[in-house]
């Protein structure tokens, strides 16, 4: 009865030069130097070739399972954890996870497979490569820190959508601060800022994107002098802020932010948190744990931070501040409300005189006169106009076509002619 035996390439191209060896066309030393193997060892196969044909040749573990496979025990262990306790969790993070809180010591790939098996992965499709110009990490910390705010449901079901301010050194890839906040706002960044600055020092640059709080976007400023906000603060603490052109150009803080959005959410669940206060108690334990596994040494040892000094106003710095002139009834308007300066000099010392007028993230006010305080009260609010709002705000449910609307019919056509929906 003939059988047929299944041979890979190696195997077909081993079988001919021990046949070739066993009709003396070769010596047993040639052959062995070509099977880069041992005589000892060729000596062995062709005996086994001689008794038993080419079927001596196939592995004898083929079609077995591996002596090194993993108990089943400890298999269904592992999947009722993943299937439960960390549940959307990718390989490598659950390999992490199950070495650091359960013990259980497993490669990411045998994770990889597992959840693959048990239909909880599947394979990602390689994306097509774009090409974008590399460039090199700054030499020193400090020098350049890439600053972004990333929208995504932190929390989960647990609590509403939330934006993380993040701040990653480029040089380092270290995150230095983040917060969550409700939303990307000029206050939102300053109050982040102070709070690095008091911390590690004044950077010497950072690096953004085009989103208004850093950039004029609005069409009719064509002047170079226009500034936000954000800039003029940065300018007074001598801070230089670039806008990149791509977010491929601050890749280092968009990466940064996809491993929190995949770690930080899981981190979170696994610690039961369910609000932002807590979210935000959290953070520096978990961007400690990010900076010692993803950080990596700069070129240099110089440290291009700058102490920030005691004595530096940055609540006002970081105020919203703009000039207004006084009326010849001694008021000042700002922020559709009308406030009376309360002063015993006489009217004309004071009349069309400007002021800044600076506004903190709580809404007090200050107005300032040569860098001195005005007494002021509020004389009178402006009835607000009617805002124009945009249909996608508007909380409605939305218009259900009729039944013979021709969107029910899209693409049910017989020689141009519509068939109506049954």
């Amino acid at each position: 009865m003939q059988r047929t035996i299944t041979m890979t390439e190696k195997e077909l191209a081993r079988s001919k030069v021990i046949q070739m060896a066993a009709e003396k066309r070769l010596t047993q030393r040639e052959a062995s130097e070509r099977l880069e193997i041992s005589e000892r060892h060729f000596r062995r196969l062709l005996q086994r070739y001689r008794e038993e044909g080419d079927r001596a040749l196939i592995s004898g573990h083929r079609g077995k399972p591996s002596n090194n496979r993993m108990g089943e025990e400890k298999r269904k262990q592992i999947v009722d954890l993943l299937l439960t306790t960390y549940t959307g969790f990718g390989p490598t993070l659950a390999s992490e996870k199950l070495a650091e809180r359960e013990g259980i010591c497993v490669s990411k790939e045998t994770v990889r497979q597992i959840l693959i098996e048990e239909g909880k992965h599947r394979p990602k499709k390689k994306k097509r490569i774009q090409a974008h110009p590399l460039r090199k990490r700054r030499p020193c910390r400090g020098e350049l820190v890439q600053i972004d705010g990333s929208y995504h449901a932190w929390l989960e079901d647990r609590a509403e959508k939330a934006c993380l301010l993040l701040f990653v050194d480029d040089a380092t890839s270290q995150a230095l601060a983040a917060r969550f906040v409700p939303h990307e706002s000029f206050f939102a960044y300053g109050e982040l800022c102070k709070d690095y600055f008091a911390q590690i020092g004044l950077p010497q640059a950072f690096y953004s994107d085009k989103f208004g709080v850093f950039r004029v976007n609005a069409p009719n400023v064509t002047t170079t002098k226009a500034i936000t906000q954000f800039g003029r603060a940065l300018h007074e603490l001598e801070i230089e802020l670039i806008c990149a052109n791509t977010p491929q150009a601050k890749g280092r803080v968009e990466r940064a932010n996809a491993v929190f959005q995949d770690r930080l959410v899981k981190e979170m669940r696994l610690e039961n948190i369910t609000t932002y206060e807590q979210a935000n108690a959290f953070l520096p334990t978990f961007i400690a744990a990010y900076n010692r596994k993803f950080a990596v040494l700069p070129r240099s040892a110089v440290e291009a931070h700058r102490p920030l000094d005691p004595a530096s106003p940055l609540d006002w710095i970081f105020s919203w501040q703009v000039t207004r002139t006084i009326s010849k009834d001694l008021q000042i308007q700002f922020d559709k409300k009308i406030y009376q300066i309360i002063t015993q000099r006489p009217a004309y010392a004071l009349q069309h005189r400007e002021v800044i007028a600076a506004q903190n993230a709580a809404g007090e006010v200050t107005f300032l006169l040569n860098n001195k305080p005005l007494e002021v009260r509020l004389f009178k609010q402006q009835p607000k106009q009617a805002e124009v709002v945009s249909a996608k705000k508007l909380e409605q449910s939305p218009a259900i076509p009729p039944v013979n609307h021709p969107w029910r019919t899209y693409g049910k056509r017989i020689s141009g002619k519509p068939i109506p929906s049954p």
